[in-house]
């Protein structure tokens, strides 16, 4: 196994007075041991008004604008959910996790510019609406509008992390105006380069250097953004032509120093960002198709392999991809099985419906 050691991107050590330890928010990393989530809730979830930026952005599948379909998900999808995030949160706290749940949003509010209006959508995925880098809160410049109104319900929690010590920064409040967006580009080049935008879904964390994701929900401006705000001590990587047109957590998952998972489908020789290079690698397995009949998939199969690590010789898992946990184990990574029923509906497995808080791990260079 590889060394690893705690550097600058140029070389320097870090001071002791960079490293805010008395923070509550401290997660420099996916798979340090975890001391501090937020998991997300279904309660209310809906598919946003049909606009120009959904379409763009998450629903360019069904031809127009006029397909994407709004309205409340179906009432036995968020209970069973809403159970189901309830038993992850059980099982991390007895773990000794401390576990946070957002506030309620009311997605029949308007929000409206002199550009556009739009409803709300979900708190299903906190994983989308804040970035964590060491004790830093970013809130990022998202490119759905219906998510402007999901940033919301973790505000009552920022204000508390800010009071005990927390950083906290948001990007500039994109305009999102249609000219944004061009649904004519091909996959991946839908979201212009106008203004800064991104998901944090967009990004993975390794230490000192920060893997971006550029694609239809994240922008190379919001990847400049996002170098100028973090400083020199952090190195913004961007990749691109992934195999998928928004998130990189099903494709592309590090699980310790040193060891990622990638997905076969989207990930080869030709396109494997170069950071990874001297990491041991496997791909995921055959997985599950956990789609549930007569609806429609708002994420792929590979969303089995959204994973979130609890530390690094244990993994939340779903349950049901068998292949993918003795995988894991062969890997001397333990394995607690859980379950989201409805993870293909809602678009999102443990890792997206999850944020990180804190970790015990320090600052450090894996490269």
């Amino acid at each position: 196994m590889k060394s690893y050691h705690s550097t600058r991107a140029s070389g320097e050590p870090f001071a002791a007075s960079e490293l805010r330890v008395g923070s509550p928010v401290l997660s420099y990393n996916g798979w340090d041991p975890l001391e501090e989530i937020i998991v997300g809730s279904a309660l209310g979830g809906q598919v946003a008004r049909a606009d120009r930026s959904l379409f763009t952005v998450h629903f360019h599948d069904v031809g127009s604008p006029e397909a994407i379909p709004s309205g409340p998900f179906p009432e036995e999808a968020i209970a069973k959910t809403e159970e189901e995030l309830t038993e992850l949160s059980e099982a991390l706290t007895r773990l000794g996790v401390h576990v946070r749940r957002p506030d309620p949003v009311d997605r029949d509010a308007i929000l409206a510019t002199p550009d556009w209006q739009t409803d709300g959508f979900y708190e299903y995925c906190p994983r989308d609406s804040l970035l964590v880098i060491g004790d830093l809160l970013i809130e990022p410049p998202m490119p759905t509008r219906a998510h402007r109104l999901k940033a919301l319900s973790v505000r009552t929690l920022e204000l508390e992390y800010f009071a005990r010590g927390a950083r906290w920064i948001a990007a500039p409040p994109p305009r999102l105006r249609d000219d944004l967006y061009d649904p004519s580009q091909p996959e991946g080049r839908r979201l212009l380069d106008h203004e800064p935008c991104f998901d944090a879904a967009n990004v993975i964390r390794l230490g000192t250097d920060i893997l971006y994701y550029v694609s239809d929900s994240g922008n190379a401006m919001g990847a400049r953004w996002l170098q100028a705000a973090l400083g020199p001590a952090f190195t913004v990587h961007l990749c691109r032509d992934l195999g998928v047109n928004d998130h990189i957590d099903t494709t592309i998952v590090p699980l310790r120093p040193g060891l990622v998972l990638l997905n076969p489908a989207r990930i080869d020789g030709t396109n494997l960002p170069p950071y990874f290079a001297a990491w041991d690698k496997f791909w995921c397995p055959d997985l599950v198709d956990t789609a549930i009949p007569g609806t429609r998939s708002y994420s792929s199969l590979w969303i089995g392999m959204n994973v979130l690590m609890v530390r690094p010789d244990l993994a939340v898992v779903d349950g049901r991809q068998k292949e993918l946990i003795r995988t894991l184990e062969n890997h001397r990574i333990d394995v607690l099985p859980l379950q989201l029923s409805y993870d293909r509906l809602l678009g999102g497995g443990f890792h997206c419906a999850t944020l990180d808080i804190r970790r015990s791990g320090k600052l450090e260079c894996y490269r």
